[in-house]
C-alpha cells in the first residue's frame, strides 16, 4: 500500500493518530494487498464535507461453489483507528444492491464489528474477516437483469420501481412507518411527540388491553389524528422502520425482581412478533427498567444489537447540554456533554469533542468542574411521560431522517472501554436508518470508569435472577 504519494501524505498529516493509522493500514496491506488508498471528499448526513482517506478494493467471497470479488470502499475518519471506518459496497454498472440485514439501500455496510469497534482489539483485518463471512451467508450484490432476457413490459415495471443514482440502482424512499406499542400515558405522549416532529407517513398505536389507558386512546380515535391507526393487533406494525415499546405490565408482586419478571413475561408476547413483522426496524425500548428491558428485547428479537436500543440517558444528556449552554453560558467550545452508564444514580457525565468527529470520551479534564456543576443542577429534574415522549421522538426522527446524530442511548456495552460483560448501558451512539453505531472510548477518569464497571456488574447479576 503506497502511502508515500503526496496527496495521501498531506491528508495523513491531519489525522490525530497518524502513526497508529499508518500502522493499521500497513497490517491491512499485508493480508489484502489489493486495497488501494486515495483521497476524496466525504459528505456527512448534515451536508458538511471533509477530505478523508478512502480505501478501495475487493474482498473474496465464496457462494454456492463460486468465487466472487465484491468491490468495497472504506472511509477513514480523522480519528481512525479509534473510530471505525464507514464502509460501503461499490457496485459496478451491472450489479444491483440487495438490501438486507447487513447492507442498506444506499450500500452502506452495517456489521457487529463496526458497532462494537474498540481499538486496538478491533482491526481492519478482523473487520474484513467478519464482512466476508456475513456476505458469504447473505450476498449483498446481485446481477442486474439483462434486457434481452426479460419481457419488455416486465423490465419496464422493474425499472420504474427503482431509482438510479450515481451508477447504482437503489430503491425509492421507504415509507416512514412508526409503531408505538403501549397505550398508556407514555405511549400517547410518544405518538403526539413523533407526529409533531413530522416526516411520518403512518403511525400505528398498538393499545394492549392488559395495560391500556382506555380514555386516552378513545380520545385519539374520536379526534381522528391524521395518519394514525389504533389497533390491538401486533400485525398492524408490519413494515415499520421504528418500533417504540412503551408498555409496562402492572404487578402486585412485592419484590423488585418479580415486578421486572412480569415485564419480561409480557415482552415474550410482543418482541418476537414485532421483530418478525419488521425485521429491518429499529426497536426503541422505553419500558422500565430501560437497560434491563432493552437487553431482554435484544435477546428475544434475534436482531443485531445495532437495531435494539433503549431511551437510556438521552433525555438527561439533552437537559445537561441545555444547562451548560443556557445557565452556565458554555458556547463555542466544540464540545458536547453526555450522560452515560446505567439509568440510575450511578450514571456519569462526560465530554465529547464535536468539532473533530472523533467520538473520543473524556472523564476528567480542565472543564470537569464545570461539567460537575451542571450535573448537580440536573439532579433536581424529574422525568414525566411527555418529557420522555419528546426524547423518544428525537431519537425516532434521527432514524427516519438518517441524521447520524449522536444520542446517549442504552446499547450493548460489551467491548466498550474494556467492559467484558454482556449488558446494556447508555453510551454515545450515532443514530441512523440502520440503527446505532457506538462512538469509541479513548479514556475515562477513574471515578467514571469505576461507576460504569460497577453498573455493568450490578446489571449482570440482576439479569441472572430473571427468566428470559
Amino acid at each position: 500500500m503506497d502511502l508515500t504519494l503526496e496527496p495521501i501524505k498531506r491528508i495523513l498529516a491531519k489525522y490525530k493518530f497518524r502513526d497508529l493509522a499508518i500502522e493499521e493500514l500497513q497490517k491491512l496491506h499485508k493480508k489484502h494487498n489489493a486495497m488501494k488508498p486515495t483521497v476524496d471528499t466525504y459528505t456527512f448526513t448534515d451536508s458538511s464535507q471533509k477530505d478523508l482517506l478512502k480505501i478501495i478494493g475487493t474482498i473474496p467471497v465464496q457462494y454456492q461453489g463460486h468465487s466472487y470479488n465484491l468491490p468495497i470502499l472504506m472511509w477513514l475518519l480523522d480519528s481512525f483507528p479509534f473510530t471505525p471506518p464507514i464502509c460501503f459496497l461499490r457496485p459496478t454498472s451491472n450489479m444491483v444492491i440487495r438490501e438486507g440485514r447487513h447492507v442498506d439501500a444506499k450500500g452502506r455496510i452495517h456489521l457487529l464489528a463496526l458497532h462494537n469497534w474498540d481499538y486496538p482489539k478491533s482491526t481492519m483485518n478482523n473487520l474484513l474477516v467478519e464482512m466476508i463471512a456475513k456476505f458469504e451467508e447473505d450476498p449483498p450484490l446481485g446481477s442486474k437483469p439483462q434486457a434481452d432476457s426479460r419481457n419488455p413490459n416486465e423490465l419496464l415495471a422493474f425499472m420504474s420501481s427503482l431509482k438510479i443514482t450515481e451508477g447504482a440502482v437503489r430503491p425509492e424512499r421507504q415509507v416512514n412507518k412508526v409503531t408505538v406499542v403501549g397505550g398508556g400515558d407514555l405511549g400517547i405522549a410518544s405518538v403526539l411527540s413523533i407526529l409533531s416532529k413530522g416526516n411520518v407517513d403512518k403511525l400505528v398505536l398498538i393499545d394492549l388491553a392488559e395495560n391500556s389507558s382506555k380514555s386516552g386512546t378513545t380520545d385519539m380515535e374520536m379526534f381522528h389524528l391524521p395518519n394514525v391507526e389504533i389497533s390491538k393487533d401486533l400485525s398492524a406494525s408490519a413494515g415499520s422502520r421504528v418500533v417504540v415499546v412503551t408498555a409496562n405490565a402492572w404487578s402486585n408482586e412485592q419484590s423488585y425482581v418479580s415486578v421486572v419478571q412480569t415485564n419480561v413475561d409480557m415482552y415474550r408476547g410482543i418482541i418476537p412478533s414485532v421483530a418478525h413483522l419488521s425485521p429491518n426496524a429499529v426497536l426503541l425500548i422505553a419500558s422500565q427498567p430501560v437497560d434491563i428491558m432493552a437487553h431482554v428485547a435484544w435477546k428475544l428479537s434475534g436482531l443485531p444489537p445495532s437495531q435494539v436500543i433503549g431511551t437510556g440517558c438521552n433525555l438527561d444528556s439533552e437537559r445537561l447540554n441545555f444547562i451548560l449552554n443556557v445557565s452556565l453560558m458554555v458556547h463555542g467550545t466544540g464540545m458536547q456533554a453526555f450522560i452515560i452508564g446505567e439509568h440510575s444514580d450511578r450514571k456519569v457525565a462526560v465530554w465529547n469533542s464535536l468539532a473533530t468527529d472523533s467520538g473520543l470520551m473524556y472523564g476528567s479534564n480542565s472543564t470537569k468542574p464545570l461539567l460537575d456543576r451542571a450535573f448537580d443542577m440536573l439532579k433536581d429534574k424529574g422525568q414525566r411521560s411527555w418529557s420522555v415522549g419528546l426524547s423518544v421522538a428525537d431519537i425516532t426522527h434521527s432514524v427516519l431522517e438518517d441524521k447520524g446524530k449522536t444520542h446517549s442511548v442504552s446499547t450493548l456495552a460489551q467491548g466498550w472501554g474494556g467492559i467484558g460483560i454482556e449488558v446494556f448501558l447508555s453510551l454515545p451512539c450515532a443514530m441512523g436508518a440502520a440503527g446505532s453505531t457506538r462512538l469509541a472510548c479513548a479514556a475515562l477518569g477513574p471515578d467514571e470508569d469505576f461507576r460504569l464497571r460497577e453498573s455493568a456488574l450490578s446489571l449482570s447479576n440482576f439479569l441472572l435472577q430473571l427468566k428470559i
